[in-house]
């Protein structure tokens, strides 16, 4: 009696083979075929299937080859079986190749299993030392004076705003949304931080020149994020991971501050402020001086502090940005009710 292999993997004797091939990397499904593909026939040589098959799978092993090279070899296998489905293959009495292809198939699959698992920790983010958030046991320093990259622009318009970065290419990209019928903007963003000589975060600006009224509500949705994260309304003389800057911080843990790089590539300087948690925060452009104000639960907003001074080039970058204070982890922030007036003492 013949013994043939099904497209299950199993042997079994002469009569309807209703193989099924599958492979869950590629989802293709092949009909049953027909009860005559059991009929022992000499044009098919079980020995050219198993060269096939086994050449196939050395393939697989090779650490380089993707998912999809493995799909293709799968289907050519797949298609000698369909092109010769009158055939059959009689391996009665060669049950060393019967397992020799069921080893075969096992090794192809768990090769393929090993390269994904090989392209997802290639893609892994990897996170310099200087970058990793503050701990007990860790101290976020300063990144390398020669530390920087490109920003990665969407010119695409949302809500009020122009367009909208990633700020120093954070190491996983950001996403914005905005919704009308609430006025909230959504910010999701990974990043180092908005700190010392360079910053990494989502920034949803506009263009502007001459005096400026910015303001927003603010709320993290993820109460367990890092302390540490900062939902900004800022001014920018550029998009460069090191610009010069004016802004007014929220931290997760409730810390506010007005925050500035003098110049570019320098270290942030900042005015803290004893008050934490403000519902709304703000910030007045004034010719080149810039003040904080904000609105702790909903009071009118007020001056928190003296103003600074600082020269920017017109035209320059104003809007809200977020930033999760973890390189590789993506956080969210809402913005909303958000005030953008070209012209001082608007702010409400």
């Amino acid at each position: 009696m013949a013994t043939v292999i099904s497209g299950s993997g199993q042997a079994h004797s002469r009569g309807r083979c209703d193989a099924v091939a599958r492979c869950h990397s590629w989802r293709t499904h092949v009909e049953p075929l027909p009860s005559t593909f059991c009929e022992a026939h000499s044009d098919l040589d079980h020995r050219l299937f198993f060269e096939r098959f086994a050449s196939a799978n050395q393939e697989f092993n090779h650490p380089i080859k993707a998912a999809h090279e493995h799909r293709q070899r799968m289907k050519t296998l797949i298609h000698v079986l369909r092109k010769k489905r009158n055939g059959a293959l009689n391996l009665h009495n060669n049950k060393n190749t019967v397992l020799a292809i069921l080893a075969s198939i096992a090794t192809g699959c768990i090769a393929s299993c090993k390269v994904s698992d090989s392209q997802v920790a290639a893609t892994k983010p990897v996170v310099p030392d200087w970058a990793l958030p503050g701990s007990s046991t860790h101290k976020q320093v300063p990144p390398p004076a020669d530390f920087h990259r490109a920003t990665k622009t969407s010119n695409r318009h949302i809500g009020i705003f122009d367009g909208q970065s990633d700020v120093g290419a954070p190491l996983v990209p950001g996403t914005s949304s905005f919704e009308p019928t609430t006025k909230e903007y959504t910010i999701n963003s990974a990043g180092y931080n908005i700190w010392y000589t360079r910053d990494e975060f989502r920034f949803l600006w506009k263009k502007m020149s001459g005096d400026i009224s910015l303001a927003a509500d603010v709320k993290f949705p993820n109460a367990e994020g890092f302390f540490d994260r900062k939902a900004v309304v800022i001014i920018r003389q550029s998009l460069d991971d090191d610009s010069e800057e004016a802004m007014v911080a929220r931290h997760g843990a409730g810390l506010m501050h007005l925050a500035w790089r003098p110049e570019k590539n320098a270290k942030v300087l900042q005015m803290k402020v004893p008050e934490k948690s403000a519902l709304r925060i703000g910030l007045e452009k004034r010719g080149e001086n810039y003040a904080m104000f904000i609105s702790l639960n909903g009071e009118p907003m007020h001056q928190l502090g003296d103003p600074i001074r600082l020269t920017f080039k017109e035209p320059f970058y104003v809007g809200i940005g977020f930033c999760s204070h973890i390189p590789d982890k993506v956080d969210t922030a809402i913005l909303s009710n958000v005030v953008l007036e070209n012209a001082a003492g608007r702010l409400q």
